[in-house]
C-alpha cells in the first residue's frame, strides 16, 4: 500500500471520528453568509476573477465548504475533488441542501482523468493541501492539464517556513521555544504521523498518514515547468489554520500564489 492509499484511510477514519459535529453547520453558516468560508486575502483575488458562471475546481477540497462558499457567493459552477469518500459525500449532500451547482468527486488528484482536461477556469488549493503530495511537479502538471488556456490556479496555504517552527502539541514545543527553529526548511524527509487529523478529529491513535515539506522555490519552479506563469506571490505574517502563536513575530506564515496557464 502506498502513502496515498494510507492517507485515504487515515482521512476517512478521521471523518468517522470527527469531534463536535465537525461539518454539520456548513449549510447553516452559508445560509447566513455566502462568503463564510472564504479567507479575506483569498477573497481579494477571487473578486477580480469575475467568477459568475465560470467553472471552478478545488483540489483536496475536504468536505467542500470553501468551494460551496465560492459557488454560492460568486455564482460559479464548482467541482470538488478529494481522496476521502465520506468527506466527499458530506460535500455533495450540502450542495444539494444549498441548491448550488457543485459536484464532488472522490478521486486521487494525480489520477484525475482526461474528461476533466481543459475544463476549468480556476483551480484552487487552500490550507494544508499541497503538503499531501510528494511530487509537486506531477501535481501541477495535472493542474495545467485540467485548466483551460489562460485559466488560473490559486494557492492559499501555509508558508513552507511554518514547517520549521515548533507548534503547540509537539513534544518540542514550549512557551520558551517560541521563535526557535526546530525543523529543517530543506528536507526530503516526510512527516509520518499517527495522532489524528487535528482540526477534524482531535488527537487519537489513528492510522498512519504521511505529508511532505516543499520550499517556495520548489513550488515556483514546478509551476513554471508545468506550463504556467506566476502572476502573483504574496507572503503574510499571519497563519491561516495551524496556530496563531507566531502571528506577532513578523515571520512568513502563509502565502497566496496566482498562476496562469500559457
Amino acid at each position: 500500500m502506498n502513502y496515498i492509499e494510507k492517507n485515504k484511510e487515515a482521512w476517512e477514519e478521521a471523518f468517522d471520528n470527527r469531534i463536535n459535529g465537525w461539518g454539520d453547520t456548513v449549510v447553516e453558516n452559508l445560509q447566513a453568509s455566502s462568503a463564510y468560508y472564504i479567507q479575506p486575502a483569498l477573497q481579494v483575488e477571487l473578486d477580480q476573477l469575475h467568477l459568475a458562471g465560470k467553472h471552478v475546481a478545488q483540489f483536496c477540497c475536504s468536505n467542500g465548504r470553501e468551494l460551496l462558499s465560492i459557488s454560492r457567493h460568486y455564482g460559479a459552477v464548482g467541482t470538488g475533488f478529494d481522496i476521502a469518500e465520506n468527506l466527499i459525500a458530506q460535500g455533495q449532500a450540502h450542495a444539494e441542501q444549498l441548491q448550488v451547482p457543485c459536484t464532488f468527486v472522490a478521486e486521487n488528484i494525480l489520477d484525475i482523468g482526461s474528461e476533466y482536461h481543459q475544463k476549468f477556469d480556476v483551480i484552487l488549493f487552500t490550507i494544508g493541501a499541497i503538503t499531501w503530495f510528494q511530487d509537486v511537479k506531477a501535481l501541477f502538471q495535472v493542474v495545467s492539464a485540467c485548466l483551460k488556456p489562460k485559466g488560473c490556479m490559486l494557492i492559499h496555504d501555509f508558508h513552507p517556513f511554518m514547517n520549521m517552527l515548533p507548534l503547540p502539541g509537539e513534544d518540542c514545543y514550549s512557551d520558551a521555544a517560541v521563535r526557535l527553529l526546530e525543523h529543517k526548511y530543506f528536507t526530503a524527509e516526510p512527516w509520518i504521523e499517527n495522532n489524528g487529523m487535528g482540526y477534524i478529529s482531535g488527537d487519537y491513535a489513528s492510522k498512519t498518514f504521511t505529508s511532505f515539506s516543499h520550499s517556495v522555490s520548489e513550488l515556483v519552479n514546478s509551476i513554471i515547468q508545468s506550463g504556467m506563469n506566476i502572476k502573483l506571490l504574496n507572503e503574510y505574517d499571519y497563519d491561516i489554520g495551524l496556530s496563531d502563536v507566531y502571528d506577532t513575530f513578523g515571520l512568513p506564515l502563509s502565502l497566496l500564489l496566482l498562476a496562469e496557464k500559457k
